[in-house]
């Protein structure tokens, strides 16, 4: 029995203490398997009280054992500032040192070397936006994303795609989403890794809000036949808002489709790079019913397109 099993053992006989204490043991004798593992606990905080700056450290130090996929981690997390400070510099000095063994790694410091953002990762310049309606507020940034980092994005999305689906609340367990019949793909806090991290910042300056206000960055496809029912993004009862969601064309080799807006009829199809900012709420918080949107059946190709949504106030890890 390994040192991880043994741990479980611990837990189950409620002695969470000394199963982190046996982790702890095994990852200071070079076993980066025990690292990993107890970050995990640290980050998810169902067999301990979650602690994100104990679990960034235990993945920092999973990485320096040998463990790449720790080590991919930890950079995602210094970039980002999740679990302690953001180090962008140190992150990306990171990145370099594994784009020399990791083909992914490479590829993303090739992107990041491309982007025009400063010395933080923030945006060097932002073109102005093209207001589309007053009511409902909706704006297009045309070009937001160039098309080398919607191909980069898309990339990175197709392995983890899957069927939309929600808990039933009856059963819990997983079915088909009933509203959006898409495949959808996201990118948590431990990959938002520099690159996605930058066109996070581009999003959050687009839109005037802060980077760390946004739930983690999806990308849905839509075949043909696939749609996203009229529904609203704002929550209906919550006291941090979705108060803004932005979309981001990442193709146009597609028809139908649309982005419609029911209230008006404003239809958008953006081509590749564009981004669709739309207010969900308003200045009280409360969703704003002129907002109801959908996306329109996509009648042949495939639609990609990415999306973010931004609440008031910080959303998730600190």
């Amino acid at each position: 029995m390994n040192r991880i099993e043994q741990a479980y053992e611990l837990v189950e006989r409620a002695q969470a203490d000394g199963a982190v204490g046996l982790l702890e043991e095994g990852g200071n004798a070079g076993e980066a398997d025990c690292w990993v593992e107890l970050a995990t606990w640290f980050l998810g905080g169902q067999i301990v009280a979650r602690d994100l700056a104990r679990s960034r450290e235990c993945f920092r130090r999973a990485g320096e054992a040998g463990h790449q996929r720790a080590r991919s981690i930890y950079v995602a997390l210094l970039a980002n500032g999740t679990g302690g400070p953001s180090d962008w510099q140190g992150a990306l000095t990171m990145l370099t040192g594994l784009a020399a063994t990791d083909k992914d790694a490479a590829e993303e410091l090739a992107v990041l070397g491309r982007m025009a953002i400063d010395g933080a990762g923030e945006p060097a310049a932002l073109a102005s936006p093209e207001q589309l309606s007053d009511a409902p507020e909706v704006s297009l940034f045309r070009q937001l994303f160039t098309k080398e980092e919607c191909s980069y994005l898309i990339a990175r999305s197709v392995p983890r795609f899957r069927p939309s689906v929600i808990v039933d609340p009856a059963s819990g367990e997983l079915r088909p989403h009933p509203v959006r019949t898409s495949d959808n793909s996201f990118f948590p806090w431990i990959d938002e890794t520099p690159a996605i991290h930058a066109l996070n910042r581009r999003i959050a300056a687009a839109s005037g809000t802060d980077v760390h206000a946004g739930e983690p960055l999806q990308v849905l496809r839509y075949r043909p036949g696939q749609e996203y029912r009229p529904h609203h993004d704002a929550l209906p009862h919550t006291d941090n808002q979705r108060i803004l969601t932005m979309l981001v064309y990442l193709n146009d080799q597609y028809e139908g489709g649309e982005t419609l807006f029911l209230s008006t009829g404003l239809k958008v199809k953006g081509r590749i790079g564009d981004a669709l900012l739309f207010r969900n709420a308003d200045v009280d918080g409360k969703p704003d019913p002129l907002a109801q949107h959908a996306g329109l059946p996509v009648t042949a190709g495939e639609k990609l397109l990415a999306s973010r949504w931004i609440h008031e106030k910080r959303f998730g890890p600190l």
